[in-house]
């Protein structure tokens, strides 16, 4: 993986995860150049995951991990320092699951957390 900007990046993606990601692109009706990953207000820890297919904004935090261009503005980047995010597979259903040394404690979903 590597980042525009020549600083470590922030995050990484496991290759479930990545694989996973790639085959969503697939789809038709998803726009995007790559995976906008990022942190906001909400759920019920406090803050809560955000994963969406978009293009890199001004001042994003941009890398490229086996082909795939992952972008993380500033602040989200102060969050999600050290993160891993994985695409799991169980009985309950399939998901990303973020692996986030930041994070004091999470919900049950694993979707928000608080720091």
């Amino acid at each position: 993986m590597i980042e525009n900007s020549n600083v470590e990046p922030v995050l990484k993606l496991t290759e479930r995860a990545v694989i996973a990601v790639k085959e969503f692109m697939k789809e038709p009706d998803i726009t995007g150049e790559g995976l906008r990953i990022g942190v906001r207000g909400g759920g019920c820890a406090g803050l809560q995951y955000a994963l969406d297919f978009s293009s890199a904004k001004d001042n994003d935090h941009v890398y490229e991990q086996d082909g795939l261009l992952i972008f993380v503005d500033p602040l989200s980047a102060i969050h999600l320092e050290g993160t891993i995010v994985d695409y799991t597979m169980g009985l309950s259903g399939a998901g990303f699951k973020f692996i986030n040394p930041l994070a004091k404690t999470t919900c049950g979903c694993g979707n928000s957390y608080a720091s």
